[in-house]
């Protein structure tokens, strides 16, 4: 049996190296909730967008051609907008590292705008062929049980609530002045 002093100092110790994980996992956390509030915003009119653009003649086809992929054709095509953006993304890394920082960020920015509605428009477009396998749909949801419960939570915050507010009275000026 330990001493009272030991047992005081190795409580405090273990309080002490749990705190950075405790730090570190709510900054993740934080910071997921953020990526994941993004593209709850800026899916569907993102998505809408880039329907719209696929309607032009040119590109009808194209969509045609996407929606009749088979299974595993639509996850490589799903995959393809990561693979093309992530050396964008470490180029814009690479500019920060050498003082371009507002050039880094602004391509950080706009990668991931156009990222979000190049995959929402193809997962919306492949879908039914992507849910065709079994450890897709298993993944997808298990994802939207997690993404709605941050989302939950999130919407329960007294900032998220705020938010609402403002953005409601904002959109109503805005009406108004037009």
């Amino acid at each position: 049996m330990q001493a009272p002093e030991a047992q005081i100092i190795q409580n405090l110790l273990h309080q002490l190296l749990r705190w950075p994980a405790r730090l570190l996992t709510g900054l993740g956390s934080g910071l997921l909730a953020l990526v994941i509030l993004f593209e709850e915003w800026g899916w569907v009119p993102l998505q809408r967008l880039l329907a719209r653009i696929g309607r032009w003649p040119g590109l009808r086809w194209v969509e045609g051609w996407v929606r009749s992929l088979p299974p595993w054709g639509a996850v490589c095509l799903f995959a393809l907008p990561t693979a093309l953006l992530l050396p964008v993304k470490l180029l814009a890394l690479w500019a920060m590292g050498h003082g371009h920082v507002v050039l880094g960020v602004t391509v950080i920015a706009l990668a991931k705008v156009v990222g979000t509605a190049v995959v929402a428009r193809l997962f919306t477009l492949t879908q039914p062929a992507l849910m065709q396998l079994r450890w897709f749909a298993w993944a997808t949801a298990h994802w939207m049980r997690f993404k709605h419960a941050v989302l939950e939570r999130a919407r329960a915050t007294w900032a998220w609530r705020t938010a609402r507010v403002l953005r409601r009275r904002w959109l109503q000026r805005w009406r108004q002045r037009r």
